[in-house]
């Protein structure tokens, strides 16, 4: 086991890499409820957090276990973020457009389910890169990926609520944009 510099230098990258997904849905999230609590924000983050954690540690066992039928998943790893986000999106775009007058809805269990499946997915990838770790390397990078990542949402829901006060009804339309943005990104991204 080497837990030298290098080791937690590269780990803190791959955090905030792999976070930078996960901090545009945030943004979104605290545009779209501009009166969410500090409870709320960490559940929202924590979500996002537990999932950066997860998929490159499932990565990580697929590298290890079976690899080769993984690397055939690895093709629709876009698609599937793709039509996650876009349905996410499309519906803020609906309920944003529908009622500009109402506050939109709060992001629900399912839905934030849904962000965290489809802005981690593409973490499932980094178990190839940590694939020569030993499980307590694997496990101690996977936390501070997910440390990193919940710090980063928190302070993209922070940044979201005080963007989304100012822009009232618009804001389910705007982070409904911006969540389709992010989909075709991971999409486009993927044969660049």
């Amino acid at each position: 086991m080497d837990f030298g510099v290098s080791f937690f230098f590269t780990a803190f990258l791959l955090g905030i890499g792999l976070a930078m997904d996960a901090f545009s849905v945030s943004l979104a999230n605290g545009l779209n409820e501009p009166q969410m609590k500090q409870g709320r924000m960490c559940r929202i983050a924590g979500v996002f957090a537990a999932f950066q954690f997860l998929m490159p540690l499932v990565g990580w066992v697929c590298v290890s276990t079976i690899a080769q039928r993984f690397r055939a998943f690895e093709k629709f790893i876009p698609w599937i973020a793709l039509a996650l986000l876009c349905y996410i999106g499309g519906d803020m775009l609906r309920e944003g457009i529908r009622g500009s007058e109402e506050e939109a809805p709060a992001v629900d269990l399912r839905g934030l389910i849904l962000q965290g499946i489809a802005t981690s997915i593409d973490a499932l990838s980094v178990g190839f890169t940590i694939a020569h770790y030993c499980l307590a390397e694997a496990l101690l990078s996977c936390v501070l990926i997910g440390a990193m990542t919940f710090i980063i949402c928190f302070a993209g829901l922070a940044i979201g609520k005080k963007a989304g006060t100012h822009l009232a009804g618009k804001a389910g339309i705007l982070g409904g944009v911006i969540l389709i943005f992010i989909g075709l990104k991971i999409f486009l991204d993927s044969f660049l």
